[in-house]
């Protein structure tokens, strides 16, 4: 295959212009894992979603700005910033022109609020954008994270944090150095089924928790040069894509790291297709006391399942990963929670952790932790070998 030039901004600029940027296939509530360690059409309402307090904390509402306009952030991340509280869809960055007038008529979005990829450092001076969402190829998130934190601004980047575990730290990094904050966006740790998953593992509600399946994935239809079946630009397939959420959904169930990995490739039945990536995978994790956490990924196969199971009950989702839908119950009866907007929840929390200078509950540490323990699924997958974490 030939090799991509990330360095070009003009390869970008064409790259992003050309293909979907579909990441993410990560009541009020807290994140358990996270003890151990946000405009309106109409003008008048725009300028009220500015300077109105949210309903739960204090100070005007603080602007966003989204680095990539492709389906996430069209499906998903721009809609949800139309109920979030602390915050508002206040900027858009695009290598894509033809992008622009749309999302300013849909969004009342100002031509001064509205940057390219050459121009994206310009930001800096921008009094109106407080926060940039970045949501592009994986590949390309550290370069954006440390331009925007250049600039000032604090930054949301979306998950995986990266491809390699110095671009995430190069990326904390920067963060630290120009005293903004940085999260990832795991929108789970806001969603209330699996924060009563964190609740039940963690403070063993059934008992310790003696074992733990996840599985995620869907049946990827995408034309094959894709930038998520690249290597280079997505650093791996169906794992680095949804798999992540089941390594998430072991971690917050327990609270803790694993210690050890082994995986295995699964067999590709369409090898024009994953040229590059892997079709499927299957990993275990083992943790201190010998518990192992079973999980599998693929783009050939729908699933999103986390299950778990305690010495005196078992709770499970199903599905677990999705925007919406998600059900759960347990060995006591159905989880009943109202269905959130997960996106929103979790820009209102970072604009809250921004306005009161609190940390985030997803920072980019656990990014980085979390492509730590990617890498070394790979890394066991291709050894056939135990992996140590």
């Amino acid at each position: 295959m030939k090799k991509f030039n990330l360095s070009s901004a003009a390869n970008r600029r064409e790259f992003l212009k050309n293909l979907s940027l579909a990441l993410g296939f990560t009541a009020a509530g807290i994140s358990l894992l996270s003890l151990n360690s946000c405009n309106s059409n109409k003008s008048s309402e725009k300028e009220q979603n500015r300077n109105a307090a949210g309903k739960n904390t204090g100070g005007k509402k603080l602007g966003i700005a989204l680095l990539g306009l492709g389906k996430y952030s069209e499906g998903q991340l721009a809609p949800a910033l139309q109920e979030t509280e602390n915050c508002y869809l206040a900027g858009i960055v695009t290598g894509s022109p033809d992008k622009v007038d749309k999302w300013k008529r849909q969004y009342d979005i100002p031509d001064k609020n509205v940057y390219s990829y050459e121009n994206f450092d310009q930001i800096k001076d921008n009094p109106d954008i407080d926060i940039v969402y970045v949501v592009t190829p994986n590949a390309l998130h550290r370069e954006y994270v440390v331009r925007a934190a250049r600039a000032k601004k604090h930054v949301i980047c979306e998950k995986p944090m990266a491809t390699t575990v110095e671009d995430c730290q190069t990326m904390i990094d920067a963060c630290k150095q120009n005293n903004v904050q940085l999260s990832v966006g795991y929108r789970l740790h806001f969603e209330p089924h699996n924060q009563r998953v964190m609740e039940l593992g963690q403070k063993e509600v059934f008992g310790p928790v003696k074992t733990i399946k996840a599985t995620n994935g869907f049946k990827i239809n995408v034309k094959p040069d894709d930038w998520r079946l690249n290597q280079q630009l997505a650093g791996g397939g169906p794992l680095m894509d949804v798999g992540i959420y089941c390594v998430q959904g072991v971690l917050y169930t327990l609270g803790r790291a694993p210690i050890a990995i082994t995986a295995k490739y699964g067999d590709k039945t369409r090898p024009d297709y994953f040229k590059t990536v892997e079709q499927s995978i299957s990993w275990q994790m083992q943790f201190e006391g010998g518990l192992i956490a079973d999980c599998t990924s693929s783009y050939n196969a729908e699933a999103g399942l986390l299950y778990g199971e305690a010495q005196d009950g078992w709770w499970r989702l199903d599905p677990a990963y999705s925007y919406s839908g998600i059900k759960g119950e347990t060995s006591r009866g159905k989880m009943e929670f109202e269905e959130v907007n997960q996106q929103a929840r979790q820009m209102d929390d970072f604009a809250n952790c921004v306005r009161n200078n609190k940390p985030t509950s997803v920072p980019g540490e656990m990014g980085l932790r979390d492509v730590r323990i990617l890498l070394a699924i790979y890394e066991a997958a291709r050894t056939n070998k135990k992996v140590g974490v």
